[in-house]
């Protein structure tokens, strides 16, 4: 099979919105605007980096990192980046993508995901990383929160105990949950300094949605003050 080392990143762009339109599922927290934000994202973190990361790299990994996208609540959910790195393996060598780059691409597809905790060992991989990950921040961030909550038939929140003062997070049960549990832990574990930045500025978003949603509760304290004994 003769590898095909002469097609643009514009020309690997539109094969690879291609392939996702096939892929995808019907998980729309994971669609293909979220595969095109993860690469704008990527390429903003990059140009902060030197502007020394392989950017075909970048975009086959932003396209096919979420390939194959098992349910929250699935058994496979802590794999999925093993399997999406495994299949896009085998889509880059059938779309004759360069060789020495799918290595590259499927190490970024692998230690994406916060569920598998596989340490990114290069700078792409590092990259997307971020990049996905400041997807679950903002105003983005929120709206995808309760989006999933949603499909797994979540509560949006524990209108007695918003911030679990006396109880256990839990976020499988209420979507709100989540910021504590992992969202607002992620400007700390961003890789790159403009990753950290950007996951700061939009985890403000989050804490700012939290106090509003405080305040807003408190008015329910005090019309009915027993409230907060019920769940």
């Amino acid at each position: 099979m003769i590898e095909n080392k002469t097609k643009t990143l514009s020309e690997w762009t539109a094969r690879f919105e291609q392939i996702a339109r096939k892929e995808l599922g019907d998980d729309e927290s994971h669609d293909l605007f979220h595969f095109r934000r993860v690469f704008s994202l990527s390429i903003t973190i990059a140009e902060k980096e030197h502007d020394v990361a392989d950017r075909l790299v970048l975009l086959a990994a932003a396209y096919l990192h979420d390939i194959i996208n098992p349910p929250k609540n699935s058994e496979l959910r802590s794999k999925a980046s093993a399997l999406s790195a495994d299949r896009a393996g085998e889509i880059l060598y059938e779309e004759r993508f360069p060789k020495e780059k799918i290595s590259a691409v499927q190490h970024a597809i692998e230690t994406h995901s916060f569920s598998a905790g596989i340490e990114p060992k290069t700078l792409e991989a590092k990259i997307i990383q971020d990049a996905d990950r400041i997807e679950s921040l903002g105003a983005i961030g929120l709206a995808r929160t309760f989006y999933i909550a949603g499909r797994l038939g979540s509560r949006l929140f524990d209108p007695a105990d918003l911030l679990a003062d006396r109880r256990t997070l839990d976020d499988s049960k209420y979507a709100v949950d989540h910021f504590q549990t992992k969202l607002l832990k992620l400007p700390q574990l961003m890789k790159t300094a403009e990753g950290k930045r950007l996951a700061t500025e939009r985890a403000v978003i989050l804490k700012t949605y939290m106090n509003q949603l405080i305040d807003e509760l408190a008015i329910s304290q005090i019309n009915f003050p027993d409230a907060r004994r019920q769940n």
